[in-house]
C-alpha cells in the first residue's frame, strides 16, 4: 500500500513538475510599459527599433519580455490615466515615448517605477532630470532639442526659397514644446529677415482647417515643427501640404520618404533603438540616476526629389551637396 501510494505521489508531482515551472517562468517574465501619444500604425517601425535595442540587451518581446502599449492617439487628455494604468500593471519600466508630454504623465504618475522619454525641449527645464549627466530620480531618455533644430530649419528652407517674405508655422499648442519652437524660429527669422505666421492644430479637423488655405498670399513656405501627432498624421499633413502647392520642411525623414519635401533632424529610429537598449539594461539591474540623458549628436539633410519636381522647384546645388540622402 505504502509503495502504491508513494509511486502515485511521484507520478503526480512528475505531472505537476513542468505546470510549475512554467508558471513560475511565466511570473519571472519582465513586462515594460510603452505609453505615447501617437498612434500604433505609424510607428510600427520605431517600435521594431525599440525592439532592436532591447534584443542587443538580450530580451524578445515574447519569449523573455512582454510589452504592454497604451496609445493616446493624440488624446493629450488621455496620457495620465494611461500612465497611471501602467503603474497599477506595476510595470518594471515605462518607455514614454512622442515628446514632453508622455514624460510628464508618467512622472507625474510614479516616483518609484523608472522612466524613459524621449524629448525634443530641454529635461532639465521641463523637470523630469536633474541634470544630462546625473538625471538622479527614477527618469532618464534621449533628449533632441527640436527647439533649436527648427531655427535651423527656417535656415535651410530660407536658401530654398530665398524669395520667400513669409513662412507659415505649424505647432501643435498642446505640446508644451511649442512656445520655445515659436521663441527659436522667431529669432531665426528676424536674422534672416522672414516673417512667421503661426498655424495650431491638435487634431485631425483642425489639421484640416488651417491647412485648407494659404495662410495669406505672400506666405511663400511652410515648416512643420516637430511633434508626435503630426508625425503620425504625416500623410494627412503631406496631402494637405501639396494642395497648397507651397515647398515644406519637416522634422524627420519619415515624412520625406512618405512625399514630402525635405527635412531635417534627428533620426527617431536611432533614439527608440537607444531607449530599448536603457530598458534592457535596467532590467538587469541598472538605475535610472545611472544613466545620462542621451544627446543625438547626427542630424540628417533629406531631399525628395518628385516632391521638388512636382512643385517646379530647383533645389540649390549647395543644398544638394550637404543632403544626407536624396529620394529621387
Amino acid at each position: 500500500m505504502q509503495r502504491r501510494q508513494l509511486i502515485r505521489g511521484l507520478c503526480g508531482a512528475a505531472v505537476m513538475w513542468p505546470l510549475v515551472a512554467r508558471a513560475q517562468q511565466q511570473e519571472a517574465t519582465p513586462v515594460i510599459g510603452l505609453l505615447s501619444i501617437a498612434s500604433p500604425a505609424p510607428f510600427a517601425h520605431l517600435i521594431t527599433a525599440l525592439r532592436e535595442g532591447l534584443q542587443k540587451t538580450g530580451y524578445v518581446e515574447g519569449q523573455n519580455l512582454a510589452i504592454e502599449y497604451r496609445w493616446a492617439e493624440g488624446h493629450f487628455d488621455q496620457l495620465p490615466p494611461l500612465a497611471a494604468d501602467l503603474v497599477r500593471r506595476q510595470v518594471a519600466v515605462i518607455v514614454a515615448t512622442g515628446g514632453p508630454a508622455p514624460a510628464l504623465a508618467a512622472k507625474a504618475a510614479t516616483s518609484t517605477i523608472p522612466v524613459l522619454f524621449n524629448v525634443g525641449a530641454d529635461p532639465v527645464k521641463l523637470g523630469l532630470v536633474a541634470s544630462f549627466s546625473r538625471p538622479e530620480g527614477n527618469v532618464t531618455g534621449v533628449s533632441f532639442f527640436v527647439a533649436e533644430l527648427d531655427g535651423k530649419r527656417l535656415g535651410l528652407l530660407h536658401q530654398l526659397v530665398p524669395e520667400s517674405k513669409r513662412i507659415a508655422v505649424l505647432l501643435n499648442p498642446k505640446n508644451p514644446n511649442a512656445g520655445p519652437q515659436l521663441r527659436e524660429m522667431r529669432d531665426a527669422a528676424d536674422n534672416l529677415g522672414v516673417q512667421i505666421t503661426p498655424l495650431y492644430a491638435a487634431t485631425v479637423d483642425e489639421l484640416n482647417t488651417v491647412l485648407a488655405n494659404s495662410p495669406s498670399s505672400d506666405t511663400g513656405a511652410v515648416l512643420v515643427g516637430a511633434d508626435a501627432f503630426f508625425n503620425s498624421r504625416r500623410d494627412q499633413i503631406i496631402g494637405l501640404v501639396a494642395h497648397l502647392r507651397l515647398p515644406a520642411i519637416y522634422e524627420v525623414r519619415e515624412f520625406v520618404a512618405a512625399g514630402g519635401l525635405m527635412s531635417y533632424g534627428t533620426s527617431l529610429a536611432d533614439a527608440y533603438r537607444q531607449l530599448g537598449v536603457y530598458a534592457g539594461r535596467i532590467l538587469k539591474g541598472e538605475k535610472p540616476a545611472e544613466l545620462p540623458v542621451v544627446q543625438p549628436t547626427r542630424f540628417e539633410l533629406v531631399f525628395n526629389m518628385k516632391a521638388a519636381n512636382e512643385l517646379g522647384l530647383t533645389v540649390p546645388r549647395l543644398l544638394l551637396a550637404h543632403a544626407d540622402e536624396v529620394i529621387e
